[in-house]
């Protein structure tokens, strides 16, 4: 298991682990019982989601093996690369890896093993209760659904014929709407779309590029690679159309296969671990986090919620489902959704969720000293958020919510729907009243 320091090396390519033994969860209260579970989930560790980076780099190798200018370790980079990208063209561009299949095998092992008596009542003198299965429909989150399904199915077989599996871009992938695959594409999408594509966000990459611990870090990690006559050939700050290679991205690029290979502990055996100092990996994370945060995190306070809105249907969603309950509709035991980190990150800040969801001002960058959103605490790989619900006699329901398997707290304005100011679990009708 990775350590939370090392883990914040990788930022979002970070490998998954719970971040809380359950051992130490706070106990239902006397006289309540599980009833329902539900989850949002990013697919497991994938490999490369294409050849592109990995192909750049390789030319840019071949084209200092050619003029002589590589040093010592720079001459074992290339065929380190030609490995990785061996490796990926078997496994197939952006599909799981074995070690993201683990993360959703282990996942539905611990919550079944948090909730056995939710599972056990469920088929229950013929009227046995669904457990809804949805995915966005591309193949790693397809994939991470059947493993984790398959998980509870190995450990309570007559859970099998009570999936209903299905396709829901509409709340698992509402980045990416369009008219020529949704019926329904929402305003909120487009307006995240025309952000994504926005001049504004372009010259707020280039802010976090040209940054000098950036530039810094770049110059040092391919000195240890390449002569000080080839580098000077490369543009100082990260290039645009028309300029040529930068050492910024040369150095990124690395960066990004040395996070791949730590998604990738079973099918590569290359160390890029020796390529990539602790202390320049941490400049990387934060340049991949400071983008992560502006394209898809909390962003700009002036710009208001474009890069969060369009999560309002998922939010609605866990709402409607907890409501069955509420009402005494009990027939979902579970609804298990399995999506990307582009819609974990949206959901955690339309969720106000503390550490996740601040923004800064536009007259802010950010940076690990004035923000803490962390890419690798918010959406590692196999990130999730799970609700649970709880019933007692009398009908109240109480929810608790897990963020990574750590006790989480919904935001701060809903501190009162707690049912003590310690606990994790909230009264659910105070807790909607809040949100809604």
């Amino acid at each position: 298991m990775l350590g939370l320091a090392l883990s914040l090396l990788l930022s979002t390519k970070a490998p998954y682990a719970p971040q809380q033994d359950s051992a130490s969860y706070e106990a239902a209260p006397a006289g309540y019982k599980a009833v329902y579970t539900q989850m949002l989930a990013r697919h497991g560790s994938r490999g490369l989601t294409s050849a592109r980076t990995a192909e750049w780099l390789h030319a840019l190798w071949r084209q200092a093996a050619d003029a002589d200018a590589l040093t010592p370790l720079g001459r074992e980079l290339g065929p380190d690369i030609e490995q990785m990208m061996r490796a990926n063209e078997l496994l197939g561009y952006g599909n799981e890896t074995r070690q993201g299949m683990q993360e959703h095998t282990q996942l539905a092992q611990r919550m079944y093993a948090r909730l056995p008596v939710l599972f056990r009542d469920s088929p229950v003198a013929g009227k046995s209760r669904r457990i809804v299965l949805v995915s966005s429909g591309k193949d790693r989150a397809v994939d991470s659904a059947e493993f984790f399904r398959d998980s509870l199915v190995q450990q309570q077989p007559s859970l099998a014929p009570l999936f209903d599996t299905g396709i829901d871009r509409h709340t698992l992938y509402f980045h990416k709407l369009n008219a020529a695959q949704d019926t329904l594409v929402t305003e909120s999408s487009l307006a995240y779309q025309r952000w994504a594509k926005s001049d504004e966000l372009r010259a707020q990459e280039g802010v976090i590029h040209a940054q000098p611990q950036l530039q810094a870090a770049a110059q040092a990690t391919l000195a240890r690679l390449f002569t000080p006559a080839f580098i000077a050939t490369l543009a100082a700050s990260h290039r645009d159309a028309s300029a040529p290679p930068s050492a910024t991205e040369a150095a990124l690029a690395l960066y990004d296969l040395y996070a791949a290979a730590a998604d990738m502990r079973y099918e590569l055996k290359a160390d890029f671990v020796r390529y990539m100092p602790a202390t320049e990996a941490h400049v990387y994370a934060e340049a991949e986090d400071a983008v992560a945060f502006y394209e898809k995190g909390p962003g700009i306070a002036e710009n208001g919620s474009v890069t969060w809105r369009m999560a309002a249907s998922l939010v609605d969603d866990f709402f409607k489902e907890a409501d069955a309950i509420d009402h005494g509709d009990l027939s979902h035991a579970a609804k298990l959704r399995f999506a990307h980190a582009e819609i974990v990150i949206p959901f955690a800040s339309a969720l106000g969720i503390p550490g996740m969801s601040e923004q800064l001002s536009r007259a802010t960058t950010y940076s690990y000293q004035n923000s803490p959103w962390r890419g690798a605490q918010v959406a590692p790989m196999a990130a999730n958020i799970q609700w649970e619900l709880y019933r007692n006699s009398a009908g109240r329901v109480l929810v608790r919510m897990l963020y990574n398997e750590r006790e989480t707290d919904f935001k701060p304005a809903c501190s009162r729907a707690k049912i003590a100011p310690a606990s994790h679990f909230y009264d659910y009708r105070q807790l909607k009243r809040c949100y809604k």
